[in-house]
């Protein structure tokens, strides 16, 4: 049977149930990772914020806990660490299902079967990993279980559960948010699988720059970084091997290159990290800091973003932040969508980091946007009147007999081009929408419209 796919069969049976150690500790041929998984809280390294003696994580690990919990963070932080601690404390009966294979059918099943145990005062932690991937109907069949404490729900996420975990669920559960490894955290847990028995108990050895260089590649992501020095052991001990020197296995920096490509980027396209990603490009760009700017606009790249998810942002930005401050920042974050779209990637990553410099470079001015908006709230709220008469179309037969288009005086009639009208309703008379900064070429327009203005509205 899969891990963590329990199948049902017949009219709604128990599923066929694990115990927490066959779940989380597999056995020796797990992959690296998953054999040095932590078994007690001491092993557990990192995550202090959450673990603290009293803490209500440390007194669910501890079995004084009754509080459901949702373990929230990155890949590699220890939120199936944190679950199995919690599902081996002793006295509780263990299930899991698996959000990718389990319907209604099968959540109800286990929380009757959780109920009946309690008669017996045996209770369930329930095991749910990926719980972002349970459809709301599915995170619905959880609530009252919850709520009545039939089982001891632990759920892992690597999404923002506000986004994606039902809100009465959320309520009913404990949040708690894992962060990435220190440096210094994931060290250790590379030494430790170097000596431990469940590692390579001393059979390869690892110099210090390759450790270093390992850490850095890891970026806080534990699982990341065993799995990494499991395929540089593999590659150390087929080279001495082949050297005759099976006994000699080092895993140099070398070794670590050879091995391991490149590191790869923790994000997510369809997850927290691809908006985190990107609202740090955007502010970036927002804050005139090129370089940050860039950093983010490689990261997605290298993660494979859909190119023309970037440009619309851009276009988006260079309306919204930069505006009539500099008119052809729109320009060119259109022409860098128009590039992207014909000549296609890895060229496309010019035109984008192009774009990308431009804007962040180029003067701020949120006007335009705070204008639109502040005549959209006029206009939900429901103020303006009817049009002028005189501003009415007047190109069809009897507009005139109606007053419409009657009195409109044309600007060109006058030498500057502009001349005095009324051009708002009537309720709306005198109201000030766009307010240009004294950024780039705001700052002329902005003396450009004060002129306009007193031509238009006060007869000057």
């Amino acid at each position: 049977m899969a891990e963590g796919l329990f199948g049902l069969g017949g009219a709604d049976p128990a599923p066929p149930s694990r115990s927490a150690d066959a779940y989380f500790h597999p056995g020796a041929h797990a992959p690296l990772a998953v054999r040095m998984r932590p078994r007690s809280l001491d092993e557990v390294v990192g995550q202090t914020h959450v673990l603290d003696e009293g803490s209500p994580l440390r007194r669910l690990i501890d079995g004084r806990g009754e509080s459901s919990v949702i373990l929230y963070g990155p890949p590699g932080t220890g939120k199936t660490t944190v679950a199995s601690l919690i599902a081996g404390a002793s006295g509780r009966r263990f299930e899991a299902l698996s959000a990718l294979n389990s319907g209604v059918k099968e959540v109800r099943a286990v929380i009757d079967a959780a109920r009946r145990r309690l008669i017996d005062g045996v209770p369930t932690v329930l095991f749910i990993d990926e719980v972002h991937r349970f459809s709301k109907t599915q995170q619905d069949a959880l609530l009252a279980a919850v709520e009545n404490r039939t089982v001891l729900l632990v759920a892992a996420t690597t999404e923002n559960p506000s986004f994606s975990v039902v809100a009465p669920l959320l309520s009913r559960s404990l949040l708690v948010e894992l962060t990435p490894l220190a440096p210094e955290d994931i060290s250790t847990l590379l030494r430790r699988a170097v000596a431990d028995a469940r590692g390579y108990d001393g059979r390869i050895s690892l110099t210090e720059e390759a450790r270093a260089r390992l850490t850095a590649l890891a970026a806080g992501d534990a699982r990341r970084a065993l799995t990494y020095l499991e395929a540089a052991a593999e590659t150390a001990e087929d080279s001495a091997g082949n050297a005759g020197d099976a006994g000699d296995a080092e895993i140099t920096v070398d070794t670590v290159a050879r091995s391991t490509d490149k590191a790869v980027a923790r994000y997510d396209r369809d997850g927290d990290q691809h908006y985190d990603i990107v609202s740090a490009f955007i502010k970036s760009i927002r804050g005139s800091d090129p370089d940050a700017a860039l950093h983010y606009l490689a990261r997605m790249i290298d993660a494979g973003e859909d190119p023309r998810f970037i440009t619309r942002r851009l276009v988006v930005h260079a309306a919204e932040d930069i505006g009539t401050a500099d008119p052809q920042a729109l320009q060119i974050a259109v022409a860098a969508h128009e590039a992207v779209s014909f000549i296609g990637m890895p060229e496309g990553r010019i035109p984008l980091a192009e774009a990308t410099v431009y804007l962040a470079t180029a003067p701020k001015s949120n006007a335009v946007i705070t204008a639109i908006d502040a005549a959209l709230a006029d206009v939900r709220a429901g103020r303006g009147s009817i049009v002028p008469a005189h501003l009415r179309d007047g190109h069809y037969s009897g507009a005139e007999a109606l007053g419409n288009a009657v009195g409109y005086r044309y600007p060109h009639d006058d030498p500057r081009g502009v001349l005095a009208q009324n051009y708002l309703p009537e309720d709306l008379a005198g109201a000030v929408y766009y307010a240009p900064t004294d950024h780039g070429r705001e700052r002329q327009l902005s003396a450009t419209l004060d002129t306009l203005r007193g031509i238009v509205r006060g007869g000057r």
